[in-house]
């Protein structure tokens, strides 16, 4: 069955909006992603309900269908592994890929994506620590916890990023803060939750709460 871009885009969004919920995705949800009136959005929930990608009820929400997810799952894959051919092999920064990446998600040949996949080494995530399906759906299984949950004195690898607005990747940059530092958390402002820590054993800093509950570590002492 034939499917446009739009449909996929609405597909993925309301896949990234279920990662947080296992309950109905209400239209205004969709509508606030989509950036565009929730009347829209109705009429292709309704359309996409017929086609048998999304379970759709008026006033109750919407979910992705079996058949749904999988192409969700499709699209998130290509997306992501564009970027990180985008960083890797073109020489993009983390925070100009997403918009180019994109516009290549969209290319149908399953072909030019599997090989793509292998070209690159079948990573596991792409340059902002995201998951990436393999070819089956699957994603694989990452553990990680948020830079403001970690106790002071523990040292951490920055892993991933909760979300990936250009103007966010662009401070962290600022911060030399990327995938892969070491973070050594020295002390914990107990007033407004920032944290005072030593990135890749340079000279300690102040990191705003905001930021830190967007940035995805995994302990490692």
């Amino acid at each position: 069955m034939a499917i446009s871009f739009t449909e996929e885009n609405y597909l993925k969004v309301i896949h990234r909006l279920s990662e947080a919920t296992s309950e109905d995705i209400s239209t205004n949800a969709v509508a606030e992603l989509m950036q565009t009136k929730a009347a829209s959005v109705t009429d292709m929930l309704r359309k996409l309900a017929d086609k048998g990608w999304v379970n759709y009820q008026k006033y109750q929400g919407v979910r992705l269908s079996a058949e749904g997810e999988k192409i969700a799952l499709s699209i998130v894959r290509k997306h992501r592994l564009w970027e990180v051919f985008l960083v890797d092999k073109m020489g993009f920064n983390w925070d100009e890929v997403h918009e180019i990446a994109e516009q290549l998600e969209h290319i149908e040949s399953d072909q030019l994506i599997n090989k793509l996949d292998e070209y690159l080494g079948f990573p596991k995530t792409d340059p902002h620590g995201d998951p990436i399906p393999n070819k089956e759906g699957i994603l694989p299984e990452l553990a990680y916890s948020h830079l403001s949950d970690i106790k002071a004195t523990k040292t951490c690898k920055l892993m991933g990023v909760a979300q990936d607005s250009a103007v966010f990747l662009q401070l962290l940059t600022k911060l030399n803060l990327s995938l892969g530092a070491k973070l050594d958390i020295q002390e914990i402002n107990e007033f407004d939750r920032s944290i005072f820590v030593s990135i890749n054993d340079a000279s300690p800093i102040f990191i705003s709460h905001e930021v830190a509950k967007n940035i995805l570590v995994k302990i490692l002492a």
